[in-house]
């Protein structure tokens, strides 16, 4: 396969994965967020598992030996991220949450840096203050003395929880030895079985309209399983530094789908935004020459 076609499924996954913000924002006006996470894995483990074999091959016996790993990357990364997710989007918005979000491979460069004791050059850590300040503006609407008085929406709150836990789940990843595919598929069966006893309590709930039922389709289907696959495949062959650049498609993927849809946006978010993603660029760009980080960035936004 051609650069050319490479670059089109990073650009392809980061399209489909913007398509998560705007649909998970639709869709939650209909069911509550744990439904639509609960459905989300329900529906996409199978076929992830199917994808999975046909892709990677695995040792699946050798990837079960890993479950206690991949018990703690579900909680984390496809249960807690996406319910915080979710349960964002109603509150915030879908650009708002996909800025903050954006932050992501930034505060991942940074807690590797502490917790990890990973190096950071001087462009990186410029980087990483350019796009925390971005964050901030968007955080505060451009409007610090508003949030001293009034505090941070709970929406955006909600937002950087989101972000925290898939920093978390970014740091594990590091120390398994599944593939990146099949990690997801058996993370995303111990997401269903872990959710059941909060089903039990909550219910499950399902779309009210032929718009819903396409969104949660499209949940599922395009980001929870394409998404993944065509990053994977880009990201393997052009490496996680290249890779790693088109991340900072998603914002700007997610403001023009929210457009499309009707979605105004606020001069700070816009502000904001372009720090965010100058800021991720200055990061990703530095750490191209950095060996053993390819786990990681494949497994970096699974959204």
């Amino acid at each position: 396969m051609n650069r050319g076609r490479l670059y089109l499924l990073l650009a392809l996954a980061n399209l489909f994965w913007a398509g998560n913000y705007v649909f998970g924002e639709m869709v939650t006006h209909e069911i509550s967020p744990v439904s639509l996470t609960f459905f989300r894995w329900l529906f996409a483990f199978v076929p992830l598992i199917a994808i999975a074999w046909l892709v990677e091959r695995p040792d699946w016996r050798a990837a079960l030996a890993e479950w206690r790993m991949h018990l703690l990357q579900s909680v984390l990364g496809l249960t807690g991220y996406t319910l915080l997710l979710y349960a964002a989007l109603g509150l915030t918005g879908a650009v708002n949450a996909a800025v903050i979000s954006a932050v992501n491979p930034a505060t991942i460069a940074l807690a590797a840096a502490i917790f990890l004791h990973e190096r950071l050059t001087r462009m990186q850590a410029l980087g990483l203050v350019v796009a925390f300040v971005g964050v901030t503006i968007v955080l505060t609407g451009g409007d610090l003395a508003q949030v001293a008085t009034q505090g941070f929406g709970f929406g955006d709150v909600l937002v950087v929880g989101s972000v925290l836990a898939w920093t978390a789940y970014s740091l594990v990843s590091r120390r398994l030895r599944t593939p990146p595919i099949t990690a997801t598929a058996v993370q995303a069966a111990f997401a269903v079985v872990t959710m059941l006893p909060l089903i039990a309590v909550t219910g499950v709930s399902l779309p009210t309209s032929p718009a819903g039922g396409l969104g949660l389709a499209y949940i599922v289907v395009f980001p929870s399983m394409l998404g993944y696959v065509f990053w994977n495949i880009g990201a393997s062959r052009v490496g996680p530094a290249r890779a790693g650049v088109f991340l900072n498609l998603l914002p700007v993927f997610t403001v023009a789908i929210a457009l499309a849809f009707g979605a105004v946006l606020e001069p700070a978010t816009v502000a904001g935004g372009i720090l965010v993603v100058a800021g991720v660029y200055l990061t990703l760009h530095q750490r191209r020459a950095k060996a053993g980080q390819s786990d990681a960035a494949n497994r970096l936004t699974v959204r």
